[in-house]
């Protein structure tokens, strides 16, 4: 039987001020994808993409995360708390984040860069897309240090006890989609367009790859308190992830007819 070893989230104390773990690892997502993608570009003869450009999409990507995550984790998960308590929508250090109103906001971003680089939607989401799994990873190390989203009961060896919560073994579902969402994710987006691939197949694998690994992983994840389980016995996560797998399948399909064509 495991222990959660229950870390302090605070990371370090400025004063008055407290840097917690859950935003270094915000900023360690940022890094790598900055880090990734200069290789990417410096590696990459004849690459259409500056380092300039990496910067511009970088800070457009940073303001779609913070502010389409907190969105959507308002209108997703608690819309009638917040349409009744309007002043807590910017409480963002109470926490509150969604991946798929995080990804909504990136994806309403990257439209808007490409409103200002003159590259095309899908040109910029192929690039960026095997450049984001270890930063999503990271967060789930957030989440796993913070002692959040704990996973359902279980009686697997490598089960969890989570004591700020309950005495319960638990699956440690942070840490499965460490696994999976990030560095499995991660590896497949990274080999598949190391070598050019149709206009939006990237994109494709990424939406198939993140969606079904995230509808797997729910299964083992204990659903929010205030919704739990919703219709057919699927998560809100899973349902959510349900639409990207779809649209993954289709774009993949519609990349190589194209490209065929």
């Amino acid at each position: 039987m495991l222990i959660h070893p229950q870390f302090d989230p605070v990371a370090i104390h400025l004063g008055p001020l407290a840097v917690r773990w859950y935003g270094l690892m915000y900023l360690l997502a940022f890094g790598l994808v900055l880090l990734l993608g200069r290789h990417r570009i410096l590696n990459q003869p004849g690459a259409q993409w500056t380092l300039k450009d990496l910067d511009d999409v970088l800070f457009y990507g940073v303001l779609g995360v913070v502010l389409g995550g907190r969105l959507g984790y308002i209108l997703f998960y608690k819309p009638g708390y917040y349409f009744s308590h309007p002043l807590e929508i910017f409480a963002v250090w109470q926490g509150g984040m969604a991946f798929h109103g995080g990804f909504l906001g990136v994806l309403a971003a990257m439209w808007l860069f490409g409103r200002k680089s003159g590259k095309s939607w899908l040109t910029i989401t192929d690039f960026i897309a095997p450049l984001v799994p270890l930063g999503l990873g990271a967060g789930r190390i957030g989440n796993f240090i913070n002692g959040e989203l704990w996973g359902r009961p279980t009686d697997v060896p490598w089960g969890m006890v989570f004591p700020q919560h309950d005495q319960l073994l638990r699956h440690p579902s942070q840490l499965y989609e460490f696994a999976l969402e990030g560095v499995v994710l991660f590896t497949l987006l990274w080999l598949f367009s190391s070598k050019r691939r149709p206009l939006g197949a990237v994109s494709a694998l990424f939406l198939l790859g993140y969606g079904s690994f995230r509808f797997l992983v729910e299964f083992t994840r204990e659903p929010d308190d205030f919704l739990g389980l919703l219709a057919m016995n699927l998560s809100m996560g899973q349902w959510l992830s349900l639409p990207m797998i779809a649209a993954g399948i289709a774009m993949m399909a519609w990349a190589y007819r194209r490209s065929n064509r």
